[in-house]
């Protein structure tokens, strides 16, 4: 980057991008998961994959709670020259470097229908719940704070890792109107000006 600027990109965006494939290929799994029987039936399968749903959506929810809160506590103010990235392009980085994954997440929950029906594709919903509540939590906080919080896109790597993954030395703060992301990482809505 030019005279010592740094590519960012927004942290709540990076931990939302997941959420919306997980999310979706869970409810497929999950509904496809429902045509065979399975070993322990429909019922069963059912109720074991609400059980996983939960705990799933409060794990993810709660993984490296403290780690995210201790970055953005120590958060320095992001350099003029900082590039920030777009919400879009953080958003199909995340998803270009996961696809592996996402497929293998799918194909294993389609084929853990033959032993608990739908349970697998509740999990994967589940994680995807998890990843919304978790931008929320983050949302909050920017919001409180009255500051966006930025990682430094060459520490989340080609694979646009965890953004309080080990690489992650510190985030970048910046004022709430920076970038085309809203508090949270969910796309700014344009605001309406009253005649």
């Amino acid at each position: 980057m030019g005279r010592g600027g740094l590519g960012l990109a927004r942290v709540s965006v990076v931990v939302r991008a997941g959420a919306a494939p997980l999310w979706w290929l869970g409810v497929l799994a999950a509904g496809v998961g429902l045509l065979p029987e399975g070993l322990t039936g429909r019922r069963v399968g059912v109720f074991a994959g609400a059980a996983l749903f939960l705990v799933t959506a409060a794990a993810v929810t709660c993984a490296r709670r403290g780690r995210h809160a201790a970055l953005t506590a120590e958060a320095t103010r992001a350099a003029r020259q900082d590039i920030l990235q777009d919400r879009a392009v953080t958003v199909r980085n995340w998803r270009r470097g996961h696809r592996w994954w996402l497929a293998a997440g799918f194909l294993a929950a389609l084929g853990s229908a033959f032993a608990l029906p739908a349970a697998g594709g509740m999990a994967l919903a589940g994680a995807g719940a998890g990843l919304w509540a978790k931008a929320a939590r983050l949302g909050r906080r920017e919001r409180d704070l009255d500051m966006l919080f930025w990682v430094r896109v060459d520490w989340l790597g080609p694979r646009a890792g965890a953004p309080a993954g080990r690489r992650v030395k510190g985030y970048r703060a910046t004022g709430v109107h920076a970038g085309d992301a809203a508090p949270g990482g969910a796309r700014r809505r344009p605001q309406r000006v009253s005649a």
